[in-house]
């Protein structure tokens, strides 16, 4: 699907982002194309924020329960030191990695590196989410993905907390979010 021609057989990089609101399939998507990458014996390094223990302290795991094994790392510097020799990177929740993130993006996919990110595009109050409009903006390849709004079942696009708290990094999955389209959320916020 994202082949990039070479020039005088040298390897070129790129980064793909996946996007959207909770519950629309990033991490799924996210697996998928990482599975496929290894299907094509590329060596494959897969990583997520270590705050992320949502689910499993190691594993990447979609809310279809699938999962690919990764390593949590603190500061996205690490992903330099730990991508040597590596051709697809994988990120899942890039909205929770440090403000180092784009620019380690960039260096690996001048490296040669496919880099493949998933993360949510906005947060709960349907403002841009950490780095990922960033991200977005130096990717070769951005795909949204949607969900179905809980409440009506239209395109939702929108990640609704349903329980109070206003920090804007907060953990949770169904116990705390709803997919909500433009509508449904506006009529709540």
């Amino acid at each position: 699907m994202f082949i990039e021609p070479s020039i005088k057989g040298e390897r070129r990089g790129w980064i793909e982002v996946i996007c959207g609101s909770m519950f629309s399939g990033k991490t799924e998507e996210l697996i998928r194309r990482l599975k496929r990458a290894k299907i094509g014996n590329l060596k494959v390094g897969i990583f997520k924020p270590a705050i992320d223990t949502r689910y499993d302290e190691i594993k990447i795991i979609s809310h279809d329960e699938n999962f690919i094994h990764s390593t949590p790392i603190d500061n996205s510097q690490t992903i330099l030191l730990l991508a040597q020799n590596v051709d697809v990177i994988g990120l899942d929740e890039a909205q929770f990695f440090d403000d180092e993130i784009t620019r380690v993006c960039d260096e690996l996919a001048l490296r040669g590196t496919r880099v493949i990110v998933a993360g949510l595009d906005m947060d709960f109050q349907g403002r841009p989410f950490g780095q990922m409009p960033f991200l977005m903006a130096r990717a070769e390849y951005v795909t949204k993905l949607h969900a179905i709004c809980v409440r009506c079942g239209n395109i939702a696009s929108f990640s609704y907390r349903i329980i109070p708290n206003e920090e804007q990094f907060m953990l949770g999955a169904k116990n705390a979010y709803e997919a909500r389209c433009r509508n449904c959320f506006e009529l709540e916020t």
